[in-house]
């Protein structure tokens, strides 16, 4: 999704050429979805990571692009900050022990770029906001400095007109304005990458819609921003308000360009990437030189570079992915889970996500008449504000109406059919039950990396001022996460 571009700067007649090529490469993503082949195919999983590096005094440390070029290797990449870090696994089959593998990958991966940032005092750790971040570590001082990104802050600012604004009431507030949107760099992920036929793929994403919030509660991993207790998962109203390009004197306001989603789909992955091109305007405007329409026509498989590149500047919380390699498929990219605490902890997240839409899937349609889909966004809201204690709307083929539960009601009843699903995909059962245990250890415990966080800190803050007490409690987190210890046995 992040593709690179070498312009900063644009032109009229380039966004109106940019428009034009993305119209197009909907015409040719059209032809190409209504091929009964496309993306048939064995089922993958793929995932990136995102971290922060730190100094020995736990500090944001500025060091990624000297990291990147002291090991160059192809799966790191840059992100908007200078310090954090991307890394992109390999993707494996299910069918080929995936999360065992992903797992040993990441661990070989941590331990080798903790060996480069060691020649600069540094270390990398993933966390979803890093309890330690000043409002100081922000800014254009702090931004990496590559064409993509200063074109996109560029744009974002000018469509902007004003400052950022930032309001997030949770444990206490915080309320700020940002002239730049280097503030979404305090946010670091774990993306998951699933494979899913065409033909599957409305119904599949509808019911990864409905869970999604269940697994957020689950993972909330983020539960302070500059000192201040805030949301059990901060990054989902962080990032969408850091980046939130909408002026504010709009009387009619096109959704964010970070949301949830509009609606549920009805037909295919197509209403998605229709409603991205049409809906938001265009921010990096570089295009290719390829015919998409008569590629498709042909027979032939498109890259489609402008909807692509598009695509990376509209942030749904599960982003549809059109991928041209070999004969084409479409893949659910799954934003909306923090980094950490550990390794385990975050292929757990993943295998809990997709087991339950998988469960959920052959009764969705049923199921949405009784959801409507701004109840589907209020339960996201809810569960990363909340975490383990949010109550949900949760809709039920055998009740007379849906009613609110809490998500420890709703995932008891639902977890022990999640095993039954994943083999049902074709994942192996011994690479998925630890992780199941994993869930049902943090669920039996309600300590989520958010909780752990949060009770740490209480605990220090009797005999510490706040700012020691923040950097001990992240000691003691890097301490954990670096020996893949799952947060629920964290003491």
């Amino acid at each position: 999704m992040g593709l690179e571009i070498d312009k900063t700067d644009f032109t009229a007649s380039d966004f109106e050429h940019f428009g034009t090529r993305l119209r197009d490469n909907l015409k040719a993503l059209e032809i190409v979805l209504a091929r009964p082949d496309f993306g048939e195919g064995e089922l993958s999983f793929g995932a990136e990571l995102e971290l922060y590096i730190v100094d020995k005094d736990c500090r944001p440390l500025h060091i990624n692009q000297e990291i990147i070029a002291k090991l160059n290797d192809p799966q790191l990449t840059l992100e908007l900050n200078r310090y954090n870090l991307e890394y992109n696994f390999n993707p494996s089959l299910i069918k080929d022990n995936c999360f065992a593998a992903t797992e040993k990958e990441a661990l070989a991966a941590m331990d080798k770029i903790n060996g480069a940032a060691a020649d600069w005092g540094g270390q990398v750790v993933p966390i979803g906001i890093l309890p330690t971040l000043e409002q100081s570590d922000t800014g254009y001082h702090a931004m990496t400095k590559l064409p993509r990104f200063e074109a996109l802050t560029k744009e974002l600012t000018d469509i902007r007109g004003g400052p950022f604004t930032i309001a997030i009431e949770g444990e206490e507030k915080l309320q700020l304005a940002m002239d730049d949107v280097t503030l979404e760099g305090a946010n670091t992920s774990f993306q998951i990458h699933l494979r899913v036929p065409a033909a599957e793929f409305a119904d599949f994403y509808n019911a990864m819609q409905l869970v999604t919030p269940l697994v957020v509660a689950m993972a909330a991993n983020s539960p302070t921003l500059f000192g201040h207790r805030l949301w059990q998962e901060t990054r989902i109203p962080l990032f969408k308000q850091s980046i939130d390009c909408r002026p504010e004197d709009s009387l009619n306001p096109i959704p964010a360009r970070v949301n949830f989603g509009n609606n549920w789909i009805r037909e295919s992955a197509y209403e998605l990437f229709a409603e991205a091109a049409l809906l938001y305007r265009p921010i990096l405007p570089d295009c290719s030189e390829e015919d998409s329409i008569a590629i498709a026509k042909a027979g032939g498989t498109p890259s489609l570079h402008e909807m692509r590149l598009h695509q990376g500047s509209v942030w749904l919380w599960n982003r549809p992915v059109y991928d041209p390699t070999g004969a084409g498929h479409l893949r659910i990219e799954l934003r909306a889970f923090p980094a950490g605490p550990s390794i385990t902890d975050m292929l757990a997240n993943a295998a809990l996500a997709i087991g339950l839409a998988k469960l959920m899937q052959p009764s969705i349609k049923q199921l949405l008449p009784a959801i409507p889909f701004t109840y589907a966004i209020a339960n996201f809201y809810r569960a990363a504000q909340k975490g383990l204690s949010a109550e949900l709307f949760w809709p039920s083929l055998t009740q007379s109406q849906p009613e609110y539960k809490t998500v420890p009601e709703i995932l008891k009843d639902l977890l022990p059919q999640v095993p039954e699903q994943l083999a049902a995909m074709g994942f192996v059962g011994s690479d998925y039950e630890p992780l199941i245990r994993v869930i049902e250890e943090r669920l039996a415990t309600g300590q989520t990396g958010a909780q752990w966080q949060l009770n740490k800190l209480a605990e220090l803050r009797k005999e510490m001022h706040k700012r020691e007490a923040l950097t001990e409690m992240f000691k003691q987190y890097q301490s954990n996460s670096a020996a893949n210890k799952p947060v629920a046995q964290w003491k």
